[in-house]
């Protein structure tokens, strides 16, 4: 039987058909409507029904998407505001006949990458997202860890220390959440714009700071030891609480070779002596890692609806 991963974001819906062997066929992305339920409803409809036609049955279906899922079912996303207070999987289920999964899509990149990634091999497998955001979940033998509320692995809104928040006279920024001092707002994208224009006072983007620190300009690399220190110390709380044997970085900033190399240095300077930092990896499926986790939920649910 075939299964569809749907990935949705904020600005596009991307659409994959695996097969059994979790082997991506085909995949494809159309625009999200965000304003209107009913409409974005449809756009999932329709993406299931052109998927069922291009693989001849009618196949299992997982779905990723920025928020936070909790105990009833109930998606609360800034990214997709007309999806918030919704229980997209039981109105899903009613148009499309059949069982729908639903979970946090940086939830999706950690169970992908546990399964068949660059976490093959590991028993406790910390899959983190760092690129518009900063979120990720933490994975036992190849299952999700119990997500509660749906807030286990936001660690990007970890506080930032006041060690930390003092020794480079960083601002308490506010961050979208509601909350004060999340190390997301220092880590993620728009943050390293915020430490680049703090500590050089000339503003720079992600992608050009990553390009200076290919070129070993002095400054770049400034910004670089206090983006480590910030998260060489969010990882080594995760440590100390998850204890994770690897760490599967994903997003944007993973594709900074100086930021997966550095990593584990960084970790090894706020954990307790003698502890071992965990590897640091980047994830194997890149940008399908998501899409391939919103696959692996949905076939796990049919075929616990099957049974």
């Amino acid at each position: 039987m075939a299964v569809y991963g749907l990935d949705i974001g904020g600005t596009k819906i991307e659409t994959a058909i695996f097969n059994d062997n979790l082997e991506q066929q085909q995949s494809w992305r159309i625009t999200t409507p965000t304003d209107d339920y009913q409409q974005f409803l449809h756009a999932i409809y329709q993406q299931v029904l052109k998927a069922d036609e291009l693989s001849g049955c009618q196949g299992a279906v997982g779905i990723g998407m920025p928020g936070i899922v909790n105990d009833e079912g109930k998606v609360l996303s800034a990214n997709v505001p007309c999806a918030t207070g919704k229980v997209i999987a039981n109105d899903l289920q009613v148009l499309l006949k059949r069982p729908v999964a639903i979970l946090n899509d940086t939830r999706c990149f950690a169970l992908s990458e546990a399964n068949g990634g660059a976490g093959e091999g590991y028993s406790r497998v910390f899959g983190a997202i760092v690129g518009t955001g900063a979120a990720g979940g933490m994975c036992i033998d190849g299952t999700l860890f119990n997500q509660g509320l749906g807030m286990s692995g936001e660690y990007g809104h970890l506080p930032l220390s006041a060690y930390l928040q003092q020794k480079y006279q960083l601002p308490v920024l506010k961050c979208g959440c509601g909350l004060n001092g999340c190390v997301e707002s220092y880590i993620a994208g728009p943050g390293v714009q915020t430490l680049y224009q703090h500590i050089t006072q000339s503003p720079k983007s992600a992608i050009e700071w990553a390009n200076d620190i290919k070129l070993g300009d002095e400054q770049a690399l400034k910004v670089l030891a206090c983006y480590l220190d910030i998260l060489g110390e969010t990882f080594a709380a995760i440590s100390k609480s998850l204890h994770p044997e690897v760490i599967v970085l994903g997003g944007g900033l993973s594709l900074i070779d100086a930021i997966v190399e550095k990593l584990p240095d960084a970790i090894q300077t706020h954990l307790f002596s003698g502890f071992a930092v965990p590897d640091v990896k980047r994830a194997e499926f890149g940008d399908s890692s998501g899409v391939r986790g919103a696959a692996i939920i949905g076939s796990v649910h049919a075929n616990s609806n099957a049974s």
